[in-house]
Protein backbone atom coordinates (compact mmCIF):
# COMPACT_ATOMS: atom_id res chain seq x y z
CA UNK A 1 0.00 0.00 0.00
CA UNK A 2 1.80 3.03 -1.20
CA UNK A 3 1.22 6.41 1.65
CA UNK A 4 -1.81 7.62 0.03
CA UNK A 5 -3.57 4.58 -0.01
CA UNK A 6 -1.93 4.25 4.03
CA UNK A 7 -3.09 8.11 5.14
CA UNK A 8 -7.04 7.34 2.93
CA UNK A 9 -7.40 4.31 5.23
CA UNK A 10 -6.09 5.82 8.70
CA UNK A 11 -8.38 8.14 8.58
CA UNK A 12 -11.40 6.73 8.00
CA UNK A 13 -11.18 4.60 10.76
CA UNK A 14 -13.05 4.65 13.87
CA UNK A 15 -11.27 6.26 17.07
CA UNK A 16 -10.18 3.77 19.57
CA UNK A 17 -9.35 6.15 22.44
CA UNK A 18 -10.86 6.30 25.67
CA UNK A 19 -12.86 9.28 24.86
CA UNK A 20 -13.80 8.22 21.32
CA UNK A 21 -12.73 11.45 19.06
CA UNK A 22 -9.74 14.48 19.31
CA UNK A 23 -9.18 16.10 22.44
CA UNK A 24 -10.88 19.76 21.25
CA UNK A 25 -7.19 21.52 22.26
CA UNK A 26 -5.17 19.72 19.90
CA UNK A 27 -7.85 18.91 16.66
CA UNK A 28 -6.88 22.12 14.75
CA UNK A 29 -3.25 21.15 14.39
CA UNK A 30 -4.77 17.75 13.42
CA UNK A 31 -6.90 18.70 10.96
CA UNK A 32 -4.04 21.00 9.60
CA UNK A 33 -1.37 17.70 9.29
CA UNK A 34 -4.10 15.82 7.52
CA UNK A 35 -4.92 18.22 5.12
CA UNK A 36 -1.41 17.95 3.71
CA UNK A 37 -0.45 15.11 1.40
CA UNK A 38 2.93 14.69 3.14
CA UNK A 39 1.08 14.12 6.55
CA UNK A 40 -1.64 11.85 8.52
CA UNK A 41 -1.73 11.74 12.48
CA UNK A 42 -2.50 8.17 13.98
CA UNK A 43 -2.95 9.42 17.72
CA UNK A 44 -2.83 11.96 19.78
CA UNK A 45 -3.59 13.94 23.52
CA UNK A 46 -3.83 17.71 23.90
CA UNK A 47 -2.61 17.17 27.55
CA UNK A 48 -4.51 16.14 30.67
CA UNK A 49 -5.22 15.26 34.38
CA UNK A 50 -5.64 11.95 35.84
CA UNK A 51 -6.04 9.73 38.47
CA UNK A 52 -5.24 6.44 38.08
CA UNK A 53 -4.57 2.83 39.88
CA UNK A 54 -1.07 2.87 40.49
CA UNK A 55 -0.48 -0.66 38.72
CA UNK A 56 2.43 -2.09 35.85
CA UNK A 57 -0.83 -3.31 33.89
CA UNK A 58 -2.73 -1.36 31.47
CA UNK A 59 -6.76 -2.19 32.12
CA UNK A 60 -9.59 -0.50 30.63
CA UNK A 61 -10.55 0.68 34.93
CA UNK A 62 -7.33 1.97 35.59
CA UNK A 63 -8.31 5.61 35.01
CA UNK A 64 -10.41 6.98 38.06
CA UNK A 65 -10.62 10.33 36.54
CA UNK A 66 -9.68 12.05 33.73
CA UNK A 67 -9.70 15.92 32.46
CA UNK A 68 -8.56 17.21 29.43
CA UNK A 69 -9.48 20.83 30.69
CA UNK A 70 -7.89 22.77 33.86
CA UNK A 71 -9.47 21.32 37.26
CA UNK A 72 -9.99 23.31 40.44
CA UNK A 73 -9.02 22.38 44.56
CA UNK A 74 -12.38 21.96 44.96
CA UNK A 75 -13.25 19.40 42.29
CA UNK A 76 -9.97 17.45 42.89
CA UNK A 77 -10.82 17.25 46.44
CA UNK A 78 -14.48 16.17 45.54
CA UNK A 79 -12.49 13.39 43.20
CA UNK A 80 -10.21 12.00 45.73
CA UNK A 81 -13.23 11.74 48.39
CA UNK A 82 -15.37 9.65 46.13
CA UNK A 83 -12.39 6.99 44.76
CA UNK A 84 -13.28 3.80 46.02
CA UNK A 85 -10.10 2.09 45.34
CA UNK A 86 -8.08 0.43 48.16
CA UNK A 87 -4.71 0.23 46.18
CA UNK A 88 -2.00 3.17 45.39
CA UNK A 89 -3.46 5.91 42.97
CA UNK A 90 -1.21 8.35 41.10
CA UNK A 91 -1.76 11.79 39.98
CA UNK A 92 -0.20 13.04 36.21
CA UNK A 93 -0.18 15.44 34.17
CA UNK A 94 0.63 14.42 30.98
CA UNK A 95 1.46 16.46 28.09
CA UNK A 96 0.84 17.08 24.80
CA UNK A 97 1.37 14.06 22.49
CA UNK A 98 1.19 13.46 18.71
CA UNK A 99 1.76 10.89 16.57
CA UNK A 100 2.58 11.56 12.93
CA UNK A 101 3.30 9.29 10.07
CA UNK A 102 5.17 11.01 7.22
CA UNK A 103 5.35 10.46 3.23
CA UNK A 104 9.61 10.86 3.51
CA UNK A 105 12.48 11.15 5.58
CA UNK A 106 12.51 14.81 4.57
CA UNK A 107 9.10 15.65 5.31
CA UNK A 108 9.34 13.85 8.98
CA UNK A 109 12.86 15.79 9.35
CA UNK A 110 11.10 19.24 8.60
CA UNK A 111 7.65 18.19 10.36
CA UNK A 112 10.62 17.89 13.35
CA UNK A 113 12.53 20.53 13.31
CA UNK A 114 9.27 22.90 13.36
CA UNK A 115 7.88 21.19 16.33
CA UNK A 116 10.81 21.94 18.18
CA UNK A 117 11.16 25.94 17.08
CA UNK A 118 8.11 25.55 18.18
CA UNK A 119 8.55 24.16 21.83
CA UNK A 120 8.20 20.61 21.56
CA UNK A 121 11.33 19.47 22.75
CA UNK A 122 10.95 15.58 22.92
CA UNK A 123 10.49 15.23 19.31
CA UNK A 124 11.93 12.45 16.73
CA UNK A 125 11.45 9.96 13.92
CA UNK A 126 10.63 6.73 14.42
CA UNK A 127 11.11 5.16 11.34
CA UNK A 128 9.64 1.38 10.13
CA UNK A 129 9.60 -0.45 7.67
CA UNK A 130 6.76 0.66 6.27
CA UNK A 131 6.44 4.08 7.09
CA UNK A 132 8.45 7.24 8.56
CA UNK A 133 6.73 8.29 11.81
CA UNK A 134 7.03 11.47 13.99
CA UNK A 135 6.85 11.34 17.65
CA UNK A 136 6.01 15.03 18.74
CA UNK A 137 6.10 15.08 22.95
CA UNK A 138 6.22 18.31 24.94
CA UNK A 139 7.56 18.14 28.39
CA UNK A 140 5.51 19.55 30.69
CA UNK A 141 4.93 16.67 33.05
CA UNK A 142 3.67 16.09 37.15
CA UNK A 143 3.34 12.43 38.43
CA UNK A 144 3.21 10.94 41.73
CA UNK A 145 1.57 8.81 44.53
CA UNK A 146 -1.12 10.80 45.53
CA UNK A 147 -3.22 7.89 47.79
CA UNK A 148 -3.27 4.95 49.39
CA UNK A 149 -5.85 2.66 51.16
CA UNK A 150 -7.84 5.46 49.85
CA UNK A 151 -6.05 8.12 52.10
CA UNK A 152 -5.04 11.36 50.41
CA UNK A 153 -1.01 10.79 51.04
CA UNK A 154 -0.38 14.91 50.94
CA UNK A 155 -1.87 17.88 52.97
CA UNK A 156 -3.99 20.76 51.17
CA UNK A 157 -1.91 22.93 50.64
CA UNK A 158 0.33 20.87 48.68
CA UNK A 159 -2.91 19.77 46.36
CA UNK A 160 -3.75 23.62 45.73
CA UNK A 161 0.07 23.79 45.00
CA UNK A 162 -0.21 20.79 42.20
CA UNK A 163 -3.22 21.93 40.91
CA UNK A 164 -2.36 25.84 40.19
CA UNK A 165 1.04 23.79 38.73
CA UNK A 166 -0.72 21.28 36.78
CA UNK A 167 -3.54 23.98 35.30
CA UNK A 168 -0.31 26.50 34.36
CA UNK A 169 1.66 23.43 32.64
CA UNK A 170 -1.54 22.50 30.73
CA UNK A 171 -1.85 26.57 29.56
CA UNK A 172 1.77 25.61 27.97
CA UNK A 173 0.82 22.74 26.23
CA UNK A 174 -1.77 24.28 25.02
CA UNK A 175 0.27 27.32 23.69
CA UNK A 176 2.98 25.00 22.24
CA UNK A 177 0.05 23.12 20.15
CA UNK A 178 -0.81 26.46 18.77
CA UNK A 179 2.59 27.53 18.18
CA UNK A 180 3.33 24.27 16.04
CA UNK A 181 -0.24 24.84 14.20
CA UNK A 182 0.97 28.54 13.26
CA UNK A 183 3.77 27.14 12.75
CA UNK A 184 2.64 25.01 9.87
CA UNK A 185 2.52 27.16 6.64
CA UNK A 186 4.84 25.21 4.50
CA UNK A 187 4.25 23.26 1.34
Amino acid sequence: MNFKQQKAKQLVKTDKSNIGKWDSKIKGLCEKLNKKKEYYTTSSCGGRIVLLKASNEKKPDAFLFRSHKKIGFNELGRVLSAVKYDGLVEFKMNSCILHVACKSLEDAQELVDRAKFAGWKRSGIMATGKRFVVELISTENIEFLIMNKRQVLVDDDFLKLIVKEANKRLGRVWEKIGRLERALTFK
